[in-house]
């Protein structure tokens, strides 16, 4: 049974804050990758280290989505959408440090 993916607010902003093309990238990344299988490692699918936000990565080119995974109810909860650029992921413009406990200054 395929899951149901669910777009945070911020997601759904960072989302439509890119050109429509990698909108559509993202989204059909989404798609193909996240309704059946999402948490089984990949290439594409990354299961990360813990911390608060989210549990697991898709990777997409250079774009990154980072959401996790509620099995109870098959649902997918896209939490933050991407760019990766170098060591950075950028995320609405800026570097994105939400996923460490002690973010550099």
């Amino acid at each position: 049974m395929p899951y149901r993916i669910t777009i945070t607010r911020a997601a759904k902003a960072q989302l439509l804050g890119l050109p429509v093309r990698e909108q559509r990238i993202i989204s059909d990344g989404i798609t193909a990758r996240l309704l059946d299988q999402p948490t089984c490692p990949s290439n594409a699918i990354k299961l990360l280290r813990p911390n608060p936000l989210a549990g697991y990565e898709l990777r997409l080119g250079d774009f990154r989505v980072l959401y996790n995974v509620d099995e109870e109810n098959l649902e997918v909860i896209i939490a933050i959408v991407g760019r990766k650029i170098g060591n950075s992921l950028i995320v609405e413009g800026r570097v994105f440090h939400g996923h460490q406990s002690d973010p550099a200054e």
